[in-house]
Formats: C-alpha cells, structure tokens, sequence
C-alpha cells in the first residue's frame, strides 16, 4: 500500500470547543494506523488545505470551516476521495440534519424550523411544546449559547430573539424528551460501536448534559440502536460519526444529535483501527471502479 499517499486535514481550533486535544489526539492516531498499514499520510490544517497546499487525491478530514467544506464538496465532484464527505459534513448542519432524519423514519425529536425573527409562542403552545431546545440551524455550534436549554415558551421566544441579534437567521426547535441521555460512536460498516453515560462520565462540552442529569439505566435495545445509527450515518453521508440520543423510560430511543468526526474521547485506541480500516476499504471500493 506504498502508493497510497492520504492528505490529513486537521480541525481549525475554533470548531474544537473544549475537545482540541481530544479531536487532535484521535485524528493522529488514525493517521498513525494508516502508515502502520504501509500508507503515506501528510498532516495540513485546514489554512494550508484552503490555500491549495494539498495535493494528494485522498483527502481525510476533520474540516469545518465554510471555506474549506466548499473546497472538499469541489473536489470530490472532481474525482478526489475524501472521508468524512464535505457534502456529508454540510448535513450534520442542524437544519439539514433535522430535514433528513425526519424524513427518512429516523426516530428523532418533534421539532419545528423557523426563522429567528418569527413569533412562536402561540405555535409552541398550540403543538404542546413545553422545554424545548434551541439550536442554531445554519452551522454547527461553535458556541455554548448555539444550543439553548428554554423551559417555556417565552424563554424561548427571547432565545430566539437572541439568535436573530447575533445574526443568525434560522433555527431548529426541538421538544425536550425526559430519560436517559446517551452519547453514542461508530464507523459507517465496520462491526465497532461504542456508547457510553456521558454526565455520568463527567463527558462534557457545553455543560448541557446536567439537564438530563444521570442516567437511570433505562433498559433499551442495543442493536437497534447500532443499526438506526448506521442507517443515519449513510443517510447523512458521514462515515466517520458520533452523536447522542435519548432513551425513554420504555426503552424507545431518539437520536437528539447527529456529528461528523467526533473526538472519541473515552475509546480514542478502540475506534482508531476501525477508522483506518474505514478509509482502505473505501480506497479500495475507489480503485474497482
């Protein structure tokens, strides 16, 4: 596999909340297990990637600059291989994810898109929405305030003011589910998946995770939740992903949050060998082509 040569674009530090280390720390080891594998794996950020320093034909990112999603999206409809896909990194974008999970059976929250300078009291009240969530439905959060806790309806129509004063001009609304709150890791067709408690774990990026508090244990069906996280991650054309989802007390599960390339944080050394295997095998899918 000498004559595989993979360019390796790092996250800008600005899309690595909390997790810089982590999402580093993940991103090397994958690289690591490539060249163990007989691959040449350069590293660029994404300034170097967006000024036309890359060269190579296969391109592994972690990109989330605007800039640099655009790039990957042109390249791949020029031929060039790239994981995680820039066309599956622009669908993890709140809006769009919502449209998608939505609309493909994929259990997910009752939710409501709307622009952030509407009044939605009175369509809240009327559709039963108590606590809701607010999330920013243009890009991903960059920001603890992208995703806003609201315990009723007013609260959230002053969030929402909020938003569209800071320039952001769409928004998703989703109805706030009571249970077990789980963050969940996996690799689009390999047999590895990870899940884990994350408030219970002290796991954290914004602090939002307190709202559920720990988990009861609430029992649910591991494998259906493997296979509706499959599902969405070839949905969303995003092979590399993590996410989090909500168990009801009768074991009824939602996905709440769907990411392309997560950090991995708590099974970084477990997840990396199946990524790298990930990447081969859809190296090797190019190549029959």
């Amino acid at each position: 596999m000498a004559d595989i040569k993979i360019a390796g674009v790092m996250r800008a530090g600005a899309y690595s909340p909390n997790h810089i280390g982590n999402d580093a720390a993940i991103f090397n080891a994958v690289a690591d297990q490539l060249r163990k594998r007989g691959c040449e794996v350069r590293i660029y950020n994404e300034e170097q990637f967006q000024n036309g320093n890359v060269t190579e034909d296969i391109i592994l990112n972690m990109c989330r600059e605007k800039a640099s999603i655009e790039k990957l999206m042109h390249l791949e409809d020029e031929g060039h291989l790239v994981i995680n896909s820039g066309y599956g990194i622009e669908n993890c974008t709140r809006e769009k994810m919502t449209r998608l999970l939505l609309g493909n059976g994929i259990p997910y929250p009752e939710s409501l898109i709307v622009n952030t300078n509407e009044d939605v009291r009175a369509e809240l009240e009327e559709n039963g929405y108590g606590k809701v969530w607010i999330k920013r439905g243009d890009f991903h959060a960059m920001h603890k305030e992208d995703v806003s806790y609201c315990r009723h309806s007013q609260e959230a129509q002053e969030v929402l003011h909020e938003y569209f004063y800071r320039g952001i001009r769409r928004a998703v609304i989703n109805k706030h589910l009571e249970g077990d709150l789980i963050k969940f890791y996996g690799v689009q067709g390999q047999p590895w998946f990870f899940w884990f408690y994350p408030f219970d774990e002290g796991h954290s990026k914004y602090g939002h995770e307190a709202i559920n508090g720990k988990s009861r244990g609430l029992h649910f069906d591991e494998d259906y939740l493997k296979s509706i996280c499959q599902k969405a991650s070839e949905i969303m054309d995003v092979k590399v992903y993590g996410g989090d989802c909500i168990v009801d007390p009768d074991g009824s599960i939602r996905i709440i949050d769907f990411n392309d390339w997560p950090s991995f944080a708590p099974c970084r050394a477990e997840a990396a060998p199946h990524i790298a295997k990930c990447v081969l095998q859809a190296i090797k899918e190019r190549r029959r082509r």
